[in-house]
């Protein structure tokens, strides 16, 4: 009770983006029975937490058109291209944003990509609802993100119930130690510390360091944004990482194939 009282919806760029999100979450319901048959027929993909589970850091690729924090990226860019590039270079999984006005993404760019990659795909929005969910699975993502500061923590733990049951296996999102211990006491498997504030678009690499060791040694520690090189990914890993989500660097790269590669076979470290 403590914790829901002291929740407040997110302010900024977060809390922007999460207003977005409601008018198309408004047209999903509109779409529901369509998206529920769509979910039923899809082929199971390969599942987010078996492929983040190797010896090296695993690489998540993201395919990014722009952001908020750095403009323009690659506007031209090519989903299924993209997806392939980068799961030749030898990416665990691949995040695909889907939110359309800030990020230049579209939900049709995890279908495009479904048809040339088998790795998990992630559908990385702005995702409170459900039918948002839902959705994922019938487009045929393996995963989907939960940003913790942007749900509020009563709701957090019947999300991830109902992404499970869709297929799907959450990428929880946190930045706090009350986010942390809420997603581990929601049962989240895969979570990742975001050295970007999505509220104020400042970095802090720190917040990683900090709270990447506290995650439980049963679940997957993923460090997200900031990393450039594989000394980035060494650094991740020295403190517990067990993948990284790297975004703008591979979405700008002129040779995604190239730039996912330079970043894998940094042994993962553990945690105690």
């Amino acid at each position: 009770m403590q914790e829901a009282i002291a929740w407040h919806p997110p302010t900024g760029t977060l809390g922007t983006l999460v207003r977005a999100a409601r008018p198309r979450i408004d047209d999903l319901r509109a779409r529901q029975s369509q998206l529920e048959r769509l979910a039923a027929e899809r082929l199971p993909r390969p599942g987010l937490a078996s492929a983040l589970r190797r010896a090296d850091v695993a690489v998540i690729a993201e395919v990014k058109r722009r952001s908020p924090a750095k403009g323009e990226l690659a506007p031209e860019l090519d989903a299924a291209v993209q997806a392939l590039h980068f799961a030749l270079g030898g990416a665990a999984a691949i995040s695909i944003l889907t939110e359309p006005e800030h990020f230049g993404g579209r939900p049709a760019d995890i279908e495009a990509a479904a048809g040339q990659v088998s790795i998990p795909l992630i559908k990385k929005d702005f995702n409170v609802d459900p039918l948002q969910l839902l959705e994922a699975a019938a487009l045929g993502a393996s995963g989907v993100l939960l940003i913790a500061r942007a749900i509020p923590p009563a709701e957090l733990p019947g999300l991830i119930r109902e992404a499970r049951r869709l297929g799907l296996e959450p990428l929880v999102e946190v930045r706090t130690e009350r986010e942390l211990d809420a997603a581990v006491a929601a049962e989240a498997l895969v979570i990742g510390v975001n050295v970007r504030d999505l509220e104020t678009l400042e970095m802090d690499p720190a917040v990683a360091e900090r709270l990447l060791p506290r995650i439980p040694a049963t679940c997957l520690a993923v460090w997200e944004s900031g990393v450039r090189t594989v000394d980035d990914v060494a650094r991740a890993a020295a403190v517990g990482a067990d993948a990284v989500l790297v975004g703008s660097s591979l979405s700008a790269a002129d040779e995604a194939e190239r730039a996912v590669r330079a970043l894998t076979g940094v042994p993962r470290e553990g945690r105690a």
